[in-house]
């Protein structure tokens, strides 16, 4: 089938196509990447100059709040993300998953790195260039190994970090949109308050209505209309530089950073809540970084954004410092007439683009989540067939856009929403600076000091713009605490829930011997027909299927175990995704397959799921007969073992000539079918010629699916935090998820369910 998501295949670096092609993603970055960071300019100075700083409205105040502005952007947005962070990926792919995934597959440090056999064949868990460890690195690997509670705390940090970018989502769209359409009151002082929410509600409604489009179709224009942003922002700046005050470039010197603080003392302190939305947007640009490229990153931002943003902030400090009364609509009074309407419509149209970077965020870190067992089980849609990353979650959709409208509505005012959208932010990006100091001294090898100067660097002025913020909690900081605190239950809950059903589900499992021992004894009928059964289990036989023979001794003929597992890497090559083998004695005819996913793939289609997986177990045999060929990789438990069943030459050549038959394969991106009489002849030697026929003819008979309808409990003696945990709380969200036959899209009328109860 066609996987969405397929490698790309790697371009030369010194032709003229991969220029232009690195070019192409800087374009298409301004549509994605930037607009959250570039409609800032918007709001900043006012919420920076609604508190008690609006009775320092001196010269040394304006050109302070500047310089503090210029070299945030510098440290923050410029340094550390566009030149640091981005080269802590994780094969192309950024974020806080990203960084956590990193730290899982180099050590035992993370929750997510040893549910899943078989993954160290996988060639993207190799890829990284070996360098030698240093004492420091295994000193703090090791003391994270030995302690279960410091693993705990650290997913649970890494939870928080996600929980908030979520949070980030009901945000943004709100603060951007209200902020945007506010410009009215302007021009229409006696507009009351009422139809500017009203209009933004309308916009809001607008932009999720439209999300079921895809990004692709949906953020078409969404690079030119930033582009103008950008050009409409920074030829204004430097038309209110030259008009009002050309001195305000002095202002870049730190000594005004000193001296606002100097004169201003805890009143400046207190506004640093407001200056932190100037690098609201950062953490997008690295959750992001799946869709684009590191250079391509770079350019946009170095050569664009951040002159453009730079010049925004010092023609509005240069009009403020002449209009020292405009302090709480700057951005629009600083607007020549001429161009008022133009840019006020552009700028509603921009807000639109910074809305829709985050809302596709937080879509694609809730798959993240998903896939890794850290969220309920939803809907996911892929909107394109060429860019996996690009995807549509009808609930999480209109769950956003309800609470963007309960915020718009109850906060009504941008100051308020401003404090909680602070405080959002900075988390995200000192989680970050955390998970940055694992990865520099785990990962990377390199000095504990250098992980210390960058941890101790922008730790400590992410520290002091969230203490400003955290004073702001009583005035609306505490809506992304609720909310983050919200999602971390929900995500905990559900990978606590997933990891102790797992882990009944390993220690229960049946022994082989034991169960074909019991099975002889209890006069089992082998009905036909082929049999799916699906489990987590990649060793054994899974309890749910143990349950099932004992009170109904029959199953079918051909038995094939199927595991979905998704591994700590963004993409399994399409190669490699499929392990298949042999359980027990061939007489038996049970196989299992293990099919591999990376946490940013969508999952493949159920339609001629089943045609795919009988291929590979014919390529199994092929391969087994032929002395053994391809590689072998242990399940950990000694009764099979696996052989990565990847098409081999034959089996495309037959299948390419082929028009019709019984067996539909997809291979190159098409589906060619292929007859019992035209397989290779490999595969029709007397020693594999009547296990073939028999998968065919069974298959022809009918194909069953098997899946466990489980109920977790906690056990009587646990404790009452166990209990909510489980029983309360994992138990509503698994009554009121999606099934696990409809996320697999198992037809229901081949479906066998097994209930258990399991007591975890």
């Amino acid at each position: 089938m066609d996987v969405e998501g397929a490698a790309v295949q790697p371009r030369k670096k010194n032709s003229w196509g991969w220029q232009k092609g690195t070019l192409l993603l800087a374009y298409q970055s301004f549509g994605v990447v930037y607009g959250d960071l570039c409609i800032s300019p918007v709001y900043v100075y006012k919420n920076t100059f609604s508190g008690k700083l609006r009775l320092h409205e001196e010269d040394e105040e304006i050109l302070g709040v500047l310089s503090l502005v210029f070299w945030s952007l510098t440290l923050v947005p410029l340094l550390k993300y566009i030149i640091l962070v981005l080269g802590a990926d994780d094969n192309g792919e950024g974020g806080t998953f990203a960084l956590y995934s990193l730290m899982c597959r180099r050590s035992r440090m993370g929750l997510l790195n040893s549910l899943h056999a078989g993954h160290g064949s996988v060639s993207s868990y190799n890829q990284d260039e070996p360098c030698k460890e240093t004492r420091s690195s295994l000193a703090i690997r090791g003391f994270f190994e030995k302690h279960h509670s410091l693993r705990v705390v650290l997913l649970l940090f890494v939870l928080m970090g996600t929980s908030m970018v979520i949070g980030d989502g009901v945000l943004t769209p709100t603060m951007s949109v209200l902020s945007a359409v506010s410009g009215l009151r302007i021009k229409f002082p006696e507009l009351h308050e009422n139809y500017t929410v009203l209009l933004a509600c309308v916009v809001l409604v607008g932009l999720f209505a439209l999300q079921h489009y895809g990004t692709r179709r949906v953020g078409f224009l969404f690079a030119p209309i930033l582009l103008s942003w950008l050009a409409c922002i920074g030829g204004i700046g430097i038309y209110n530089i030259f008009r009002w005050n050309p001195t305000v470039v002095r202002a870049l010197s730190p000594y005004y950073i000193y001296n606002f603080f100097r004169k201003a003392g805890r009143d400046g302190w207190s506004s640093l809540g407001g200056i932190v939305l100037c690098i609201t947007g950062a953490e997008a640009m690295f959750a992001d970084l799946g869709h684009f490229s590191k250079l391509s990153l770079r350019l946009g931002f170095t050569i664009v954004v951040y002159p453009c943003l730079v010049l925004a902030y010092m023609g509005e400090a240069a009009y403020l410092s002449k209009h020292r009364e405009d302090l709480q609509s700057s951005f629009y009074k600083a607007l020549p007439d001429r161009v008022f309407w133009p840019v006020l419509f552009i700028a509603t149209l921009a807000t639109a683009v910074g809305s829709q970077a985050i809302i596709s965020a937080t879509f694609s870190i809730i798959s993240q989540c998903r896939a890794l067992g850290c969220f309920p089980r939803i809907k996911v849609v892929h909107t394109s067939s060429h860019v996996h990353g690009q995807i549509y979650i009808p609930e999480v959709n209109w769950t956003l856009m309800s609470l963007c409208l309960a915020v718009t509505i109850g906060f009504r005012d941008t100051e308020m929403i401003g404090n909680a959208y602070g405080l959002a932010v900075i988390l995200v990006m000192f989680a970050t600076t955390c998970l940055m100091f694992l990865v520099i001294t785990t990962v990377w090898n390199r000095s504990v000091l250098w992980a210390a100067l960058f941890a101790a660097g922008f730790g400590s002025m992410e520290l002091l713009y969230l203490s400003a913020c955290l004073a702001k909690v009583p005035h609306g900081g505490w809506l992304p605490l609720l909310l983050s605190l919200a999602t971390l239950l929900v995500m905990s809950a559900w990978h606590y829930g997933t990891a102790k059903k797992q882990e009944y589900e390993l220690q229960n499992k049946v022994c082989l011997d034991h169960f074909i021992g019991l099975s002889s004894g209890m006069g089992l009928v082998r009905v036909p027909g082929v049999g799916f059964v699906y489990s987590d289990s990649v060793a054994g036989v899974p309890p749910m299927f143990a349950h099932f023979v004992t009170n109904f001794p029959a199953f079918h003929r051909v038995l094939v175990f199927v595991s979905l597992q998704t591994l700590t890497v963004p993409k399994v090559p399409q190669e490699e995704r499929f392990l298949v083998g042999r359980i027990g004695r061939p007489e038996h005819r049970m196989f299992r397959c293990v099919v591999r996913y990376g946490y940013k793939e969508g999952r493949w289609d159920h339609f001629n799921f089943e045609d795919q997986l009988l291929v590979k177990v014919l390529e199994f045999l092929q391969l087994q007969q032929a002395d053994g060929d391809g590689e072998r990789c242990s399940t950990g438990s000694g009764e099979m073992s696996v052989i990565p069943a990847a098409p081999s030459q034959a089996v495309v050549d037959a299948l390419a000539s082929m028009s019709s038959g019984e067996i539909e394969y997809y291979a190159g991106g098409g589906a060619k079918k292929v007859r019992f009489e035209e397989l290779p002849a490999a595969w029709r030697r007397e020693e594999t010629m009547s296990e073939v026929r028999e998968l065919l003819e069974e298959r022809e008979a009918g194909v069953s699916y098997m899946i466990g309808h489980t109920c977790v409990f906690a056990h009587e003696s646990s404790s009452a935090v166990k209990k909510f945990a489980v029983n309360v709380v994992y138990g509503f969200l698994r009554r009121n998820s999606r099934r696990p036959a409809v996320v697999l899209g198992i037809p229901h009328t081949s479906l066998i369910e097994v209930g258990m109860v399991y007591r975890v």
